[in-house]
């Protein structure tokens, strides 16, 4: 501000000389050095002024607000780096998690599959065995009434070839008794 008001006042002191200015190149003058000099330091003055309070301060703002949008970026892209390492692991664990659970489902269920199924099998066997029990009781008892049957017929079919040979009927008794012995020694083999 001094600055201005002194050179305000050297201006109107030298007012009167530049006034009357000659004809011809007035820079290269003696006698307008100190006006020219005045106006150069005026204008340069004003160019300072005008750069270092207007200017650098708006340039030095934009540079500090990109310096800061560049370091707060930076350190948004870390963050979020590090959020993304984090879920990054926490979905590894989730995976790792899930692949444990999967193999104690399998085998929870292979061992309750095998449990059933060695159940079910000794079940099969113990109806099986029954069925076989019952089968060979029917089979002995086919075989006994079928030896029977067969003594039977046999007794029948002996009695009618002696009466259609001899003529005479045979006693019933003694026939039974004959059929008896001889079924006794052959028949054994097959029971």
């Amino acid at each position: 501000m001094k600055l201005i008001f002194l050179s305000a006042v050297v201006s109107l002191t030298t007012f009167e000389i530049l006034v009357g200015a000659e004809a011809g190149m007035p820079q290269l003058n003696p006698e307008y050095w100190a006006s020219q000099g005045f106006w150069l330091v005026i204008v340069f003055t004003f160019l300072y002024l005008l750069i270092s309070k207007i200017f650098i301060p708006k340039i030095k703002n934009n540079l500090d607000d990109r310096q800061n949008k560049i370091k707060n970026d930076l350190e948004e892209a870390k963050n979020l780096n590090e959020l993304a390492d984090k879920k990054k692991l926490e979905y590894e664990n989730i995976i790792l998690n899930g692949k444990k659970e999967v193999n104690r489902i399998l085998k929870e269920t292979k061992s309750k599959l095998d449990k059933e199924i060695s159940e079910k099998k000794i079940s099969f066997e113990k109806e099986l065995d029954k069925e076989i029990e019952k089968a060979h009781k029917e089979i002995f008892s086919l075989k006994k009434d079928s030896l029977n049957s067969i003594k039977k017929i046999s007794e029948d079919l002996t009695a009618k070839i002696i009466e259609n040979i001899s003529g005479d009927k045979l006693n019933e008794s003694s026939v039974k008794a004959a059929v008896s012995e001889i079924s006794k020694k052959d028949l054994n083999k097959y029971l």
